[in-house]
């Protein structure tokens, strides 16, 4: 049974990580060093911090890495967010009175600005902070605290916190809401992997404070599950492509569950509008496919999936929830070269090679009339 959680700060309770891209890449500028891209940071970036210093300024002194670091830290923390689900959790472990303690390399002062900012200050027993090589404080922290392993998890979004939840000898849990993408922490074996804290407060609840991997198997008691997802148009003829951290940050299409007593295209309707805030017409079967134990999904699944083309109706403005990282309109045959998961690219070629023999009857058709 779970009694005691450690957390991670940065990407597991908040989102800084658009404000540590911004910094680092000020302190690459300053070394005179090409910056990087989101994605290249993501794939790159790693704890302890100096491991990724040695490979991109090795010719820099630490504290002169550290003063640039963090004078830009400064200038852009206030768009650290709090994250989607952390309150709500921090507030689960309250009211279970499970003990939480915070170990991050977050540096002190920023710290302290943004525990008052989002108010996860007073849910936090005792916070370890500016802990450059966590692995070094995890037996402090239970010793100092007389936390037992079996009864403690580490909640983390690095490959790093895994590997200090082993070196603690502690349960260790991956969140897929921050750095590092799923390939990534799969590699460093945590004992769960879940998209979100609302699916760990959940699994939790379930289980009676035991930490059990979840099976979407189990929950349909081993019977595929129905799913629903369309390939949107505008009126430009684009489609709309959206990116999920339970895809391996792969590109796809918007969708979910078909609910019990529900019709697919009401659960189509349903889905985009919660996913997307798009309201649907001209909707049109394209396929129906099988989605079975994908090493692109975040954990064993498996899934009818029912795909459909659709048109934008009303409004056009995308607004994402919560599932999703970002959206993307563009053409259908240069969505096949992006980075996309492998049920998108079997619906996006279906659907390209029906736009081209659709073209081709036309240009014969009309041939035949001049």
């Amino acid at each position: 049974m779970i009694r005691n959680v450690i957390f991670d700060w940065s990407g597991t309770l908040v989102d800084d990580l658009p404000a540590v891209w911004k910094a680092t890449n000020y302190v690459l500028s300053q070394a005179d060093r090409e910056e990087l891209t989101l994605e290249q940071f993501r794939a790159e970036f790693c704890l302890p911090f100096t491991k990724f210093y040695d490979r991109y300024v090795p010719h820099i002194p630490l504290p002169q890495l550290e003063t640039w670091f963090h004078s830009r830290f400064k200038q852009v923390q206030d768009s650290v967010v709090e994250l989607p689900h952390a309150r709500e959790f921090l507030e689960f472990c309250r009211a279970r009175r499970l003990r939480t303690f915070l170990l991050s390399t977050i540096h002190r002062d920023h710290f302290e600005v943004q525990k008052v900012t989002t108010g996860f200050g007073e849910f936090l027993e005792r916070p370890y902070v500016q802990v450059w090589d966590k692995r070094t404080m995890i037996h402090e922290i239970l010793a100092e605290n007389s936390l037992q392993p079996e009864e403690t998890v580490f909640i983390g979004d690095m490959q790093h916190d895994i590997e200090t939840a082993k070196h603690g000898g502690v349960h260790s849990c991956a969140v897929l809401t921050g750095y590092n993408g799923l390939e990534q922490l799969r590699a460093s074996q945590p004992d769960l992997i879940v998209e979100h804290l609302r699916e760990l407060r959940e699994i939790l609840e379930q289980n009676e404070l035991h930490l059990k991997p979840r099976s979407i198997l189990k929950e349909s008691n081993g019977a595929p599950v129905a799913t629903v997802g369309a390939l949107i148009f505008n009126d430009a003829d684009e489609v709309l492509m959206i990116r999920t951290h339970k895809w391996s940050n792969l590109w796809g299409i918007p969708g979910g569950k078909i609910k019990a007593g529900e019709s697919s295209v009401a659960a189509l309707r349903r889905e985009i509008k919660e996913e997307t805030a798009l309201d649907i017409e001209a909707i049109q079967f394209a396929l129906v496919q099988d989605c079975i134990y994908s090493k692109e999904f975040y954990r064993d699944a498996h899934f009818v999936l029912l795909n459909y083309t659709a048109r934008c109706a009303g409004a056009r403005q995308v607004v994402l929830n919560d599932e999703a990282r970002e959206f993307r309109w563009i053409a259908a045959t240069q969505a096949l070269a992006m980075p996309i998961n492998e049920p998108t690219r079997i619906l996006l070629n279906a659907v390209v090679r029906q736009q081209q023999k659709t073209k081709g009857r036309g240009r014969k058709v009309k041939g035949k009339g001049q």
